[in-house]
């Protein structure tokens, strides 16, 4: 018998959000492929055999069009690379922002059940124990108690 699939993961609002952005805008998308494959190990063998490749055959030492090509390439992918923490930045202030706010509504919620409870433990000690001249019996306590 196979185990039945399990549900993709939830992913927190903010990250679905993020996500959409993205793939919505073609410029993000486009930093997403480059950042994304200069940040991976077939670039880094891409480099080393072209780099082999420009140094043994196409030019003589000491080299000056590819140290030229390489501090262009350089440049480039400096900015893909803070274009990448500064929507990372953004990302993170938006979770957190979510978070936060979250975190006010569970604190309400909690707040507002701890004053309910109050009073329905105020009211209960009315009930049963400053009435005077009643002795209530376990029956007569449990009947107070249920809605």
């Amino acid at each position: 018998m196979k185990p039945e699939p399990t549900d993709s993961p939830q992913h927190h609002p903010t990250v679905l959000a993020h996500q959409a952005e993205r793939a919505a805008n073609l410029q993000l998308r486009i930093a997403d492929a480059i950042t994304a494959y200069a940040g991976s190990m077939p670039f880094v063998y891409v480099h080393i055999a072209w780099f082999a490749i420009w140094m043994l055959f196409i030019e003589s030492s000491p080299w000056p069009t590819l140290t030229l090509i390489v501090s262009l390439e350089a440049i480039f992918l400096s900015t893909f690379v803070m274009i990448g923490q500064n929507r990372q930045a953004e990302f993170q202030q938006a979770k957190a922002d979510h978070d936060f706010n979250e975190q006010e509504l569970e604190l309400k919620t909690n707040t507002q059940l701890t004053r309910e409870i109050h009073v329905l433990t105020t009211e209960l000690h009315r009930r049963l124990v400053e009435e005077p001249g009643q002795h209530s019996t376990r029956a007569e306590t449990q009947q107070a108690i249920a809605p």
